[in-house]
């Protein structure tokens, strides 16, 4: 289901037919860096975490993480959405694309889009990011996009600390 369009992208909810592209982004060495190893080495892996993942908090929560589409091929270039985290006070927001989409503009425009969405269908009064402090790509592009650094932040006692970024909508 089609969540979101811009200029260049749509933003749809995953399914179970994007387990080989997710397979291929989240073992992507920026993605292992970056966001870290999430134990999806197969097929039925990347399926396990589409449905487990995205599609449960859709079930749930009406959001998630959404496939980011180049048009007009629908070519898939990456994830972007929304999360709602245990250990984090609000919804916050995130987005990973192939390298070989990066300095093109489509992360900011993806993420422009997905909280002019967070703001007015869903009328989130503040949205949270956060990120590793050596991710200079991801801070510079909250940052554009309006962000604050809070503070530096750990979503368990055992994880490296995070730069937590917040945005009010309001």
């Amino acid at each position: 289901m089609q969540i979101l369009e811009t200029d260049h992208l749509t933003l749809r909810q995953l399914e179970a037919g994007d387990a080989a592209f997710i397979l291929h982004l989240v073992n992507e060495p920026s993605w292992l860096q970056y966001i870290g190893d999430k134990g999806v080495t197969t097929l039925e892996d990347a399926a396990n975490y589409i449905r487990t993942g995205p599609v449960d908090m859709y079930r749930r929560l009406g959001f998630g993480l959404w496939l980011v589409e180049l048009k007009p091929e629908m070519e898939p270039i990456g994830m972007c959405g929304l999360l709602r985290r245990d250990t984090l006070d609000d919804v916050d927001i995130g987005f990973a694309l192939l390298p070989e989409y990066w300095n093109r503009g489509y992360a900011f425009e993806a993420a422009a889009a997905t909280l002019e969405y967070a703001k007015t269908r869903l009328a989130l009064g503040r949205v949270l990011a956060i990120t590793r402090p050596d991710n200079a790509a991801s801070c510079a592009l909250l940052e554009k996009l309006g962000f604050a650094l809070e503070r530096l932040v750990r979503l368990s006692p055992d994880d490296d600390e995070l730069r937590l970024y917040s945005l009010n909508l309001q």
